[in-house]
């Protein structure tokens, strides 16, 4: 199970789970990077 992903803008995001993972991932875009939005597949594509 991936948990933990680094945003190339540096930020390190770490989830309970996959689940938790991708909805602060995509709460971090949102707020930081919101021309940019990452499917739940690209995301733990990344993620580690």
């Amino acid at each position: 199970m991936k948990t933990n992903l680094t945003c190339p803008c540096g930020a390190r995001i770490h989830g309970e789970d996959e689940d938790d993972l991708v909805r602060l991932t995509q709460e971090h875009l949102a707020a930081k990077h919101p021309d940019h939005e990452y499917s739940r597949d690209e995301i733990l594509f990344i993620a580690y």
